[in-house]
């Protein structure tokens, strides 16, 4: 069975009235000096029984440190990674101060075979990007999230 994960994807108009997208870019050693296609919406897995929206709220939180605005979920549907899990995101109108999420973070042996653990943040920082820009730096495969939300809101 697959993997599964949830997101959020939040969204804000700027001032031309073109739509922005905040992603997040993953923290620890591996993610560190790769940009381009790096990028992701907070999301998180959860459990195949487990209430995905749910989840997506939750990883929005743990992500970025701060709740999701109230708000409708627009559904965007599902993607599949390379990695074969699959994504399902939700968009969200509304706004954040990016400089300021927080993330939680995972513990991981580092150096490799060093026999010494670090803690990394899930997200080293979060930025606003127009559609263009976006659909560069995030996940290849979740860049259908940002199709779907030009056409529903764009």
């Amino acid at each position: 069975m697959a993997k599964r994960s949830s997101g959020i994807l939040l969204f804000r108009r700027a001032a031309g009235g073109d739509l922005e997208v905040l992603l997040v870019h993953p923290g620890g050693p591996f993610w560190a000096k790769k940009d381009l296609g790096a990028w992701s919406i907070p999301k998180g897995e959860h459990d195949e029984g487990e209430d995905a929206q749910a989840c997506a709220i939750r990883e929005f939180t743990e992500e970025t440190g701060s709740a999701p605005n109230p708000g409708e979920l627009t559904d965007l549907g599902t993607v599949k990674l390379k990695s074969r899990k699959v994504v399902q995101a939700w968009a969200l109108e509304g706004d954040l101060d990016a400089s300021t999420v927080t993330s939680n973070t995972f513990s991981l042996q580092w150096p490799p075979r060093s026999g010494t653990f670090q803690d990394f943040p899930e997200v080293d920082r979060a930025e606003w990007f127009g559609l263009e820009e976006a659909a560069e730096r995030i996940n290849e495969a979740q860049a259908a999230f940002l199709e779907r939300l030009r056409t529903r809101f764009g």
